[in-house]
């Protein structure tokens, strides 16, 4: 059986997503256990949390990509 060795666009935006979300959920833990020690770095933290908006947008510009609008 020949099952075709490349991914379409939806399936390449929909691995892209899923590592997104990931790396998204471990910056929101690497925040959460900086912000338990009782004196974060506010120079690191202010970053991550930086980096953590960059990821947000990254997964809502997909996300609109992988869902149609819908016309009411």
């Amino acid at each position: 059986m020949n099952a075709p060795t490349e991914l379409n666009h939806v399936e390449m935006l929909g691995i892209r997503l899923e590592v997104l979300r990931r790396e998204h959920r471990d910056l929101d833990q690497a925040i959460h256990a900086l912000e338990e020690t009782g004196r974060p770095d506010a120079l690191t933290l202010r970053r991550l949390k930086k980096q953590k908006l960059a990821l947000k947008d990254q997964i809502v510009k997909i996300e609109d990509m992988l869902i149609p609008d819908i016309i009411a």
